[in-house]
């Protein structure tokens, strides 16, 4: 499909018909990537899209119960206070 380029304010704009929207599942935020030979316009993903499916599969598989086996930080190393008086909002 050909279209043409139209002036936003400084900018440029495309017209993007509603079907071909619908079709590529585009809708308020989209990503803009350059590829070799164009623009890709991809739909966005929601932050932390796949989490909730991701921590599911991996408690299905055990693989949420080894933090015990995880090495130490400073955190694990050191006494430290929760200093209330600093932290307050």
């Amino acid at each position: 499909m050909d279209t043409k380029l139209v002036k936003v304010g400084n900018s440029r704009g495309v017209r993007l018909p509603k079907s071909l929207l619908e079709e590529a599942g585009l809708e308020e935020l989209v990503t803009l990537r350059i590829v070799e030979g164009g623009l890709l316009v991809e739909p966005r993903a929601a932050v932390r899209s796949g989490w909730s499916e991701a921590a599911r599969s991996g408690s299905e598989r055990g693989n949420d119960r080894d933090s015990d086996l995880w090495p130490p930080t400073r955190f694990d190393e050191a006494e430290w206070e929760w200093d209330s008086a600093r932290n307050q909002a």
